[in-house]
């Protein structure tokens, strides 16, 4: 496991990435130190590359976003300070959002800020009974960041996120599986298990399927249809010309559970 400034990542032998926000004591938040960290994270998971990515963190707060005690420090000079984050994270977050594996999400309690961005860019938001989603931004006179409010409008719809986004309540749980912000929601007792248990489901699957799946969900909605077919067809032809694709069929027609490889 690689360590740096209190970001945990590294790639198993089953070709699961993992990052891991480990600053519990200061709720996870991502400021100046634990930014780069990030990239370089993110950066080395995706060279190797996995077939799936897990993103967690340590302690009772998922992520609290930003480092507010560092914006405060920072004083008039705080958008240069914004700018000297983002800088280096944006393009990290944009690669990690593009990923052609799957990613899931481990939210284990509370989220807020930039840390709604990281909580919901994955494919699959597990969520325990005790995670509250917080904008946060409007009660500090900042506005939305690193796809906070890209990715919480994907899922739960432009009109509720800026409602979300304006008032900075706090959303439990429930209220966040109600509105599809997350997509199940565990006792904190029960969430690694389950998260584990759809990992090992995910790396069972054919890596190029999922890939193709995930692209066409991606860049779906800013195509015209004729496109989108065109998309569909180049990539099942892509898929059909895979040894997977050749394992999956005749398995079908066995009745026995594919073995699939990535070729």
């Amino acid at each position: 496991m690689n360590n740096m400034n209190g970001i945990e990542w590294h790639v198993d032998s089953h070709g699961v990435g993992r990052i891991v926000l480990n600053r519990p004591e200061h709720h996870n938040a991502l400021g100046r130190e634990a930014a780069p960290a990030l990239v370089r994270a993110i950066d080395e998971v995706l060279a190797d590359p996995p077939r799936v990515i897990v993103i967690e963190a340590r302690g009772p707060i998922f992520c609290a976003g930003g480092d507010i005690r560092e914006f405060v420090r920072a004083g008039d000079g705080l958008d240069e300070l914004v700018d000297e984050i983002l800088d280096q994270l944006l393009p990290a977050y944009l690669k990690l959002a593009q990923a052609t594996c799957p990613i899931v999400t481990v939210v284990n309690g509370p989220v807020g800020g930039a840390g709604v961005g990281l909580a919901l860019c994955g494919d699959f938001v597990l969520a325990s009974d005790t995670m509250k989603l917080r904008t946060g931004y409007a009660a500090i006179g900042l506005s939305p960041d690193v796809g906070a409010s890209y990715f919480l409008a994907r899922r739960v719809g432009a009109v509720r996120a800026q409602q979300w986004l304006m008032l900075s309540d706090a959303i439990d749980a429930q209220r966040c599986l109600a509105a599809g912000a997350v997509d199940q929601v565990f006792p904190v007792a029960g969430l690694n298990a389950a998260a584990q248990a759809l990992v090992q489901r995910l790396c069972a699957s054919a890596p190029a399927s999922l890939a193709a799946m995930k692209r066409l969900s991606l860049e779906g909605p800013s195509l015209s249809l004729q496109a989108y077919l065109s998309l569909e067809q180049q990539l099942l032809k892509a898929c059909a010309r895979s040894v997977d694709a050749r394992e999956g069929t005749s398995a079908f027609v066995a009745k026995r559970a594919p073995q699939f490889t990535g070729r």
